[in-house]
């Protein structure tokens, strides 16, 4: 099956990750999937939420924004309407929770790493894209915190990126533009580190139920994928 822009089902859409993007965050990154782009910087602060206050651990959370002019039809701001959309909500969360099953927060101290993750152009997959630019923004963060001798020990476990599966016309692809995702018989998101553990999997049917044989199929899937994004991030990060 020859796909809409002329790749095959397991194949990725053209990635690049530009590090350093912003020059004040700890990390930024500019992460293009295709035509999705997505900036993701990573800010220091240091204090903690009540929660994890004199515990000596840190703690990593994120919020994520579609920018006005990122889609065809302009989409108002948020902040403007006095209210957050649950779907941002829960991309906030799946990203914070992402991010925080692949480090061990006590070796952050108490100090808290802010992910903003910002969608300046959305063509599918934005909150997959931006798991995995948020993670190499978080790595540069890590790493400056090292560098400064702000903390001793490495805090990131592994590494850890995301993608997005599906069903279009019967078949199983990777990573969808919208104009598949916006077709697709069955939509999954696929979270998984570098030993191929997964940090969760969100899937839905439209239209019909599916199977188990699918699921593992798009799991399996997404599961390359990852092995795939994962070796990109770390030539960017040069730490083959």
């Amino acid at each position: 099956m020859k796909r809409l822009d002329g790749r095959t089902p397991n194949q990725l859409r053209p990635v690049k990750i530009t590090r350093h993007y912003l020059k004040y965050p700890a990390g930024s990154v500019l992460i293009e999937m295709g035509n999705t782009k997505v900036i993701c910087t990573a800010t220091v602060q240091g204090r903690v939420p009540e929660h994890k206050r004199g515990t000596g651990s840190g703690w990593v959370t994120a919020e994520y924004a579609m920018l006005p002019g990122s889609t065809a039809e302009r989409s108002p701001r948020e902040q403007a309407q006095g209210k957050t959309r649950g779907r941002t909500h829960e991309i906030q969360r799946l990203i914070g929770r992402a991010l925080r099953a692949v480090i061990d927060l006590d070796k952050l101290g108490e100090r808290t790493i802010i992910i903003d993750a910002d969608v300046i152009q959305a063509d599918g997959g934005t909150r997959t894209a931006s798991i995995t630019g948020s993670f190499v923004a978080l790595y540069d963060a890590v790493a400056k915190l090292r560098k400064e001798r702000e903390i001793d020990d490495d805090p990131i476990r592994e590494f850890l990126a995301a993608v997005s599966v599906g069903v279009v016309d019967g078949v199983a692809v990777v990573d969808l533009p919208y104009e598949e995702d916006s077709a697709a018989e069955v939509d999954m998101n696929i979270v998984a580190t570098e030993s191929g553990n997964l940090v969760e999997v969100q899937g839905t049917a439209e239209g019909k139920p599916f199977s188990k044989k699918t699921l593992n199929d798009l799991i399996e899937m997404g599961e390359k994928a990852v092995e795939q994004l994962v070796s990109i991030q770390k030539r960017i990060l040069r730490k083959e």
